[in-house]
């Protein structure tokens, strides 16, 4: 059942904070997002769970260590990270080849545009898709605004 845009939602969500990401080992992925995504890593219980984030306002990833269950994802089921500009994202892609081994990414795309932007995919060891981007069409605040620009 779909509702019209007029009609109030039947959620009212104050937050839209994170989303959650399978692990094969949660001590291993833990590097790979603290030295080479740059992200925050956090532990709070005993549990196989952690949380990592770039900063005190963005989204928030709960890791869930699973072990030999985690599978790999699809490309378009990937978790994006931006980058100020193209060479940045070159020097992403430059480094996610010299450290493949180390961190084990499974697979890398090369860079190229799509949808306005300048980015390019990594498969990680826990089988989860990475975007590095750096946007140069409109951002996501312009977006939102602008509304829906194609009808469904």
């Amino acid at each position: 059942m779909s509702l019209p845009s007029t009609t109030k939602s039947y959620v009212n969500p104050s937050k839209f904070p994170h989303g959650t990401l399978e692990c094969i080992d949660l001590a291993e992925s833990r590097k790979f997002y603290e030295e080479f995504l740059g992200l925050k890593c956090v532990r709070h219980v005993e549990e196989l769970i952690m949380m990592t984030r770039l900063d005190d306002q963005g989204c928030t990833v709960v890791c869930v260590e699973v072990g030999d269950k985690a599978r790999d994802q699809r490309v378009f089921n990937h978790w994006g990270i931006d980058v100020q500009t193209r060479e940045e994202v070159d020097e992403a892609y430059e480094n996610a080849k010299k450290f493949k081994e180390k961190y084990g990414i499974k697979r890398i795309q090369p860079p190229s545009e799509l949808h306005g932007d300048y980015s390019f995919y990594f498969l990680d060891r826990d089988g989860n898709w990475w975007e590095i981007q750096c946007i140069m069409a409109s951002t996501y605040e312009e977006k939102f605004a602008l509304g829906d620009v194609v009808s469904m």
